[in-house]
């Protein structure tokens, strides 16, 4: 049987919470504006650049122009275009994936950040050898929580499996598309862990073999 695994990234693969909130406030800086806290940066995380760059506005009392908003987006991803020098891995995902592949596993990554800054921290780290298929902010016209992305890379990898990530926008994308939800506790989320709709949940990457095994071997019973 095939088995497809697929993650979201930032919150779940990687804490990439401190760079952007070292991008967003130089980005506020260079325009005069109160920079914003680690904790409020954190919590911008999940629906793509474009609305946290919303959600910073609206933190230091901009008005809502598109003409700033489109010139701050500008700013933003030009100083986040680059090696993620803050950014680090979560413990264990690289052994993680390893096992993974050793059962069997084709993977993939569904994500909301950006294909530039999603590919440079691919390489960054070393992930690309890992991942066959990659949907970004940018690779279709809509983003997650809409299904369409989650549903092209298993596409891609050749069939349905397990979606792997960290927040409500992903509980959301995995239930719209019909597919099991594995919940990392230690992501962005916002709300208690019973408030999500998953399938299995997880605090440490070395335990996500073994449930994955355990899900693909009960399809197979």
């Amino acid at each position: 049987m095939l088995k497809s695994v697929v993650f979201d990234l930032d919150g779940t693969l990687i804490d990439s919470a401190p760079d952007l909130h070292r991008a967003a406030n130089v980005v506020l800086r260079s325009e005069g504006l109160p920079e914003i806290t680690f904790e409020q940066a954190r919590s911008f995380i999940g629906k793509g650049a474009s609305v946290l760059i919303e959600r910073m506005v609206e933190a230091v009392g901009l008005s809502d122009d598109p003409n700033a908003h489109a010139r701050l987006l500008g700013k933003f991803m030009h100083e986040y275009e680059r090696d993620p020098a803050l950014t680090v891995l979560y413990p264990g995902v690289i052994d993680a994936l390893a096992r993974l592949e050793l059962l069997g596993c084709a993977m993939g990554l569904c994500t909301n950040k950006p294909e530039a800054p999603t590919h440079i921290a691919l390489k960054h780290f070393g992930l690309d050898h890992h991942l066959r298929a990659v949907a970004s902010a940018d690779t279709l016209p809509v983003r997650k929580p809409d299904p369409a992305p989650l549903i092209k890379v298993m596409h891609d990898l050749g069939g349905p499996g397990l979606y792997v990530g960290d927040s409500e926008v992903d509980a959301e994308t995995a239930e719209r598309a019909g597919l099991p939800f594995v919940l990392f506790t230690e992501g962005y989320r916002k709300s208690p862990v019973a408030e999500l709709p998953h399938a299995y949940a997880f605090d440490h990457w070395d335990q996500l073999p073994g449930i994955v095994a355990q899900h693909f071997a009960a399809q197979e019973a």
